[in-house]
């Protein structure tokens, strides 16, 4: 194989992982194209001024594509001669697809079909899916496992990306290399603004209420966007065998240390040097009570080594959303 490094097509690059993990391809000299819709699902502007720092890093050429879109997908892949596809676009969020289940089945099932079926078409050497520690559902077994076959999905969200990584799998029967990542609660710069670091860091700095859902017991193995990249980039130069011979893997990337939410509340009120007034919240539809992720594998094959603590996590991101732009500290 040439030592050039391979020519990349990156979906949902505009996005808060995407958006770091096109940074650090770019360092590594990779040619990069993007694709992202820049959906309304948080704000467009957003994802455009990530593509701007994104540019800081290198040049890339950018899409702006719906993955549900095979005529534009297949106009971007003729143009690309592409050689790996890392595949983060997808409908995010656990509650919200309670409300609009068929909209999450139709971008992240029916556009990771598509996405696979181009794959096949044009030649592309590995694919690599962005998956979820939420296809664990509620397992009673911990630190969660690649090798743990009773997934139980509790969401509309957590469905769709198992049903992404089986549809990964029929298509590595069929000779595409694929890796899953299961990725266990990313946190740090860009974060979305719904989910639970930025929400509450939000809400301390403007003294008003941090709702605490169920009894605050509820733990998840939060990683810090670095060490999810960390992964991910591994899995760029990794070449899935599989055990009984077909080119696919699975690894979880976490941190394998569980908070607590009232552990982290607790830590975000010591970093960011202010109390938290706290207002008690039943549990939510889709939570599930604890996230852990068993590491040993990608630390196995991928080199896989996560250091950020939550404290220092936390420091970063905090330092991160006093220094932003007002508008995303929402």
């Amino acid at each position: 194989m040439s030592t050039e490094r391979p020519r990349v097509l990156l979906t949902g690059g505009a996005g808060f992982i995407g958006s770091h993990l096109a940074e650090a391809l770019l360092a590594r000299g990779t040619r990069l194209t993007i694709v992202d819709c820049l959906d309304e699902f948080y704000s467009p502007a957003w994802k455009r001024a990530n593509l701007e720092e994104i540019r800081h890093a290198g040049d890339f050429e950018f899409a702006e594509a719906n993955i549900c879109d095979v005529d534009r997908m297949r106009e971007t892949m003729r143009s690309g001669q592409f050689e790996v596809m890392i595949h983060l676009a997808a409908r995010a969020g656990v509650r919200p697809s309670f409300e609009q289940p068929e909209l999450y089945q139709r971008v992240n099932v029916e556009g990771t079909r598509n996405l696979l079926g181009l794959c096949r078409e044009f030649g592309v050497r590995k694919f690599i899916f962005g998956s979820s520690s939420s296809v664990y559902g509620e397992s009673k077994r911990v630190p969660f496992s690649e090798e743990q076959m009773d997934l139980e999905p509790i969401s509309p969200y957590a469905a769709t990306k198992l049903a992404g990584e089986k549809l990964c799998l029929a298509s590595a029967q069929s000779g595409l290399p694929v890796v899953c990542l299961r990725f266990f609660t990313a946190y740090g710069p860009r974060q979305r603004p719904d989910l639970a670091i930025h929400k509450f860091t939000a809400l301390i700095e403007r003294g008003e209420q941090v709702p605490i859902f169920g009894d605050g017991s509820s733990g998840r193995d939060y990683t810090y966007v670095d060490d999810i990249v960390q992964g991910a980039m591994a899995a760029v130069e990794y070449e899935p065998r599989g055990s009984d011979g077909v080119p696919f893997e699975i690894f979880n990337l976490g941190n394998s240390h569980p908070v607590k939410l009232t552990e982290l509340v607790e830590t975000l009120e010591k970093v960011l040097g202010r109390p938290a007034r706290r207002r008690s919240e039943s549990a939510q539809a889709g939570d599930v009570p604890l996230t852990w992720a068993d590491t040993s594998k990608a630390g196995r094959l991928l080199g896989y080594a996560p250091n950020i603590s939550i404290e220092e996590g936390l420091r970063r991101f905090v330092a991160w959303y006093r220094s932003a732009d007002p508008a995303r500290r929402v």
